[in-house]
């Protein structure tokens, strides 16, 4: 069974930093590939990023490219996203998913996890 649990969220100012930990299994990492996505209030769930354990791949949304960044630590079978020069924009329910593949191309999410609140506010 494949287990995503997020954590990580809070109320950070323009231009700080987060750091978010999607906790997972062994199992979860090396048959899966880890998405993260989020909704915004009022508006439509989208991709922010993609990682592969499998092949390295990792993926971005436009939005967030050259701020956030993905990588998995095998020791702690946990997937981080690190977000800096957060803007307002960036304030959403942040989900660590999963699917059955080996790269993040196509990736489509299978599995969620419950979220987690990022606001970006001064």
């Amino acid at each position: 069974q494949v287990q995503l649990v997020e954590s990580g969220g809070g109320l950070v100012q323009p231009g700080g930093s987060l750091r978010l930990s999607c906790a997972t299994s062994k199992f979860t990492l090396d048959y899966h590939t880890i998405g993260w996505f989020r909704q915004a209030p009022g508006k439509e769930r989208e991709g922010v990023s993609c990682i592969s354990n499998s092949d390295g791949s990792t993926d971005y949304a436009d939005s967030v490219k050259g701020r956030f960044t993905a990588s998995v630590d095998n020791a702690k079978d946990t997937v981080y996203l690190q977000m800096n020069s957060l803007k307002p924009e960036d304030t959403a329910v942040y989900y660590c998913t999963a699917d059955r593949t080996r790269t993040c191309s196509g990736y489509v999410p299978a599995y969620w996890g419950r979220g987690t609140q990022v606001t970006v506010s001064s």
